[in-house]
């Protein structure tokens, strides 16, 4: 191998050879003479330095130019360095190498020859210009350097404590000046300037600069001590420990994690492009977090508030697909029916398209369970190729839930809302508040108030989390409410929400959406095929009928995921002969059924009539039992009525009494009878007024024992002068009648605009009679009733309408 040896120019070169293998070193310049630990964890370092042990022990020791940079390349090294021999080795138990490695002379990179799986480079000596080394003003500059360095010592500067001893013995400029520069803790970039100049005068003089101005900062450094050393508080102090106990890892080789997180979050909050106000306060809160002892407790919430501020989405949103053909497509594919609600969508696009930007309205879907608002919500996001959040405010009662806490508490965190859109990535997702009615209210707050702001345009512009505590727009939101019951959804809350009415399914639609997505949905998830598994369209009518009776279809896919864990049951065990499932099949695989198919009253029957109810869950069907009894006259309501309810009983009564004579009741019946209203399902509490009409035809029934039609069913609430008033629900109560049998429905002459909205293969199942007052109510419900007053009108609406 061929050695460098210059010693026809230098007599005290050193003798080694000219290709080395190269050892990268972070934030740390090695001098020859100067004697350091490292620490070898990278795979190009540890490579370099087991070459060496195997051969001569000797390295060439380059700085890189960039600390964080792991696999440096050729333009990432100094070119002049340092050879040096390892004295010591040791290979800790994780892997990494400890190296106590000494400087022996400069040299230069000429070349590179390998790279991988270390640098192998060839060098070549930097010999000493000893032309003026031995002038006067070499020696001038050996005594201001001794003198400077004996004074920066003396000041408090960290230095080995045999220092000054033997540099008062070294005459050589360049030595003495390689020395001081390896003691002085200077940056890479003054101590890679002191290594690369040859001449040593030139060198000595530029420590003897390096020297005044560390002087300087001390002398700074001791008058801010002075004047703040009666105040320095603890976490002060423990600053500058730990700046000390920086400097020391610098010298050992080791890295600066905490100081390369703070970098970290710099970048990547420049990278935020943070508003105006929120950058002002991510650099006050980034100047706070550098003063502190970085593993208290304040500065993990600072941090973690900075965290926040980087990653909110302030400026990145999602550009809308705004293509009316592929939303409707979408919409479609998803969805079966709510015709309504897809409309309403596409105008939404469509005025986007138009208008380019708008703020996003607030469209409450309100609907019985499983009718599909959730996944709707999903379809949007998907058609608009938006983001989409969820949060589900069920139960929530805490105000902060909604607005976040406050950071001087302990564990604060920003709410949900602020968590839904940095979830999202995006500052215009689709976010849907999910069980908006069930939201709750107790001495931490209010949070349906909390929302007034969030989903008012003219204030979500600029909401404040208080935990976040700077403005955020989140106007571009498009906000989506879903709701069962809209009357527990406070009032100014539900002024802010276009609502859209989200009714049950007829069983038309039922089979249409069973066979599009649940079936195909099923046999997927139970690993079934069609070629498996066929269900016959009377048996998936029955399952409907039979074995359901609901205004989603939670239910029904309950129904059907049973029916395939059965039949993958016998795929499993062996039989792939393909299961055909008729009707008759339904009992032997899922039990008798647990609905009649006619739950309406099977015959004409006194002081029994069925009423229409509107629930949570969608339209039922209620049955009233009136009877009278010999004895002291009173009214007995049971089966846990509500207040309107038991209200509505006693206008029934009032108006039956009032009307005595034209009903044809006896005069004394009253009087000498006790009357018993039972509304059967005791266990299930039952209010409002819509059962009125329903209680004053059972009270007359019993009272003049007509019997009430069987398949009649009615609704509307009585007034004490035998008016019948408007009621809700109506598409819902009719969608109940069709679904439980009934023929004829009696509903208020007001509620007839309500009609256009049932869907035409119920209404053509029902003969639907509109009625003004009880009389006609009466009329239509039973078997036979005394002739009605002249003025008295009854309009029916048949299945022509």
């Amino acid at each position: 191998m061929t050695r460098a040896r210059h010693r026809h120019e230098d007599p005290e070169a050193l003798e080694f050879p000219e290709v080395l293998p190269l050892l990268p070193v972070r934030d740390l310049v090695v001098f020859p003479y100067m004697i350091v630990p490292l620490s070898v964890s990278r795979p190009l370092s540890a490579a370099a330095a087991d070459d060496a042990l195997k051969r001569d022990r000797l390295v060439f020791m380059a700085t890189q130019k960039e600390v964080a940079e792991e696999e440096p390349g050729e333009g990432a090294l100094y070119r002049v360095g340092t050879v040096g021999m390892i004295m010591r080795a040791n290979r800790l138990a994780d892997g990494r190498l400890k190296l106590l490695v000494q400087g022996l002379a400069k040299a230069k990179v000429a070349s590179f020859l390998r790279h991988k799986p270390f640098f192998r480079v060839r060098v070549r000596q930097l010999p000493e210009d000893a032309g003026s080394a031995s002038s006067l003003q070499a020696e001038a500059l050996m005594r201001s350097a001794k003198g400077l360095l004996e004074k920066v010592a003396r000041t408090g500067k960290g230095m080995p404590a045999n220092l000054l001893m033997v540099i008062s013995g070294i005459d050589e400029p360049g030595r003495l000046a390689d020395l001081i520069a390896s003691n002085l803790g200077l940056k890479v970039a003054d101590a890679q300037a002191v290594l690369e100049t040859s001449d040593p005068v030139a060198r000595l003089r530029l420590v003897n600069e390096l020297l005044r101005k560390e002087k300087a900062v001390q002398a700074m450094q001791r008058k801010i001590q002075d004047q703040v050393q009666e105040e320095m508080s603890r976490t002060q102090r423990e600053y500058y420990l730990r700046e000390q106990l920086r400097q020391i890892q610098q010298e050992l080789g080791e890295s600066d994690d905490k100081g390369e997180e703070l970098r970290d979050l710099r970048a990547r909050l420049h990278q935020a492009r943070l508003p105006s106000e929120a950058e002002e306060e991510a650099r006050k809160q980034l100047k706070r977090l550098e003063q502190m002892n970085q593993d208290g407790a304040e500065a993990s919430v600072v941090r973690t508030y900075l965290e926040l501020l980087a990653e909110l989405p302030w400026n990145r949103q999602t550009a809308d697909q705004i293509d009316l053909a592929r939303a409707a497509r979408v919409l479609d594919a998803d969805h079966f029916g709510l015709a309504k609600v897809k409309e309403r969508i596409l105008e939404h696009l469509g005025v986007v398209k138009l208008k380019k930007k708008i703020r996003g309205p607030i469209l409450c879907f309100a609907g019985p369970p499983g009718v599909g608002k959730t996944s709707l919500g999903r379809s949007i996001a998907r058609a608009l190729g938006r983001s989409f959040v969820r949060v589900s405010l069920g139960g929530v009662r805490d105000e902060a839930e909604i607005r976040g806490h406050r950071r001087t508490y302990v564990g604060a965190m920003p709410g949900r809302i602020l968590a839904g859109i940095k979830q999202a990535g995006t500052r215009n997702p689709v976010f849907l508040l999910d069980e908006i009615d069930k939201l709750g209210q107790d001495l931490r707050g209010d949070p349906s108030a909390a929302l007034l702001e969030v989903l008012d345009p003219e204030q979500n512009f600029a909401f404040r989390d208080h935990y976040l505590n700077l403005p955020f727009d989140l106007s571009g939101v498009l906000w989506i409410a879903t709701a069962n019951l809209m009357e527990q959804v406070p009032a100014p809350l539900r002024d802010r929400m276009e609502v859209l009415e989200l009714s049950g399914y007829t069983e038309e639609e039922k089979l249409a959406i069973a066979r599009r997505h649940l079936i195909p949905k099923q046999l997927s998830e139970n690993g079934l095929s069609r070629a498996l598994l066929q269900l016959e369209p009377q048996a998936l009518r029955r399952l409907i009928r039979e074995y359901t009776r609901e205004a989603g279809l939670r239910n029904l896919e309950r129904e059907l995921a049973s029916l395939c864990r059965k039949v993958a049951r016998k795929v499993a065990a062996g039989s792939r002969a393909r299961t055909r499932l008729a009707a008759g099949d339904l009992p032997e695989m899922l039990g008798p059924p647990r609905f009649l198919g006619e739950p309406a009253v099977e015959q004409n029957a006194v002081g029994l009539a069925t009423g229409l109810a509107w629930t949570s869950d969608g339209g039922e069907v209620l049955h009233v039992e009136a009877s009278a009894m010999p004895g002291k006259s009173g009214l007995t309501l049971t089966g846990q009525l509500g207040e309107v309810m038991k209200e509505s009983a006693q206008a029934a009564l009032t108006w039956a009494r009032s009307r005595q004579r034209e009903l044809g009741i006896a005069e004394d019946f009253f009087a000498k009878n006790e009357l018993h209203i039972h509304v059967p399902a005791g266990a299930i509490p039952k209010d409002g007024p819509s059962a009125g009409v329903t209680m004053a035809c059972a009270l007359v029934s019993a009272a003049t024992g007509a019997p009430v039609r069987k398949g009649v069913a009615m609704t509307g609430e009585i007034t004490l002068r035998g008016r019948v008033l408007p009621v809700g629900g109506i598409k819902e109560k009719l969608l109940a009648a069709a679904r439980y049998g009934v023929r004829t429905v009696v509903v208020p002459v007001e509620n007839e605009k309500d009609l256009a909205e049932v869907p035409r293969a119920v209404r053509a199942r029902l003969q639907v009679r509109l009625a003004r007052t009880v009389e006609e109510v009466l009329q239509a419900a039973l078997d036979r009733h005394p002739p009605a007053r002249p003025q008295a009108v009854l309009a029916a609406v048949g299945a022509s309408s």
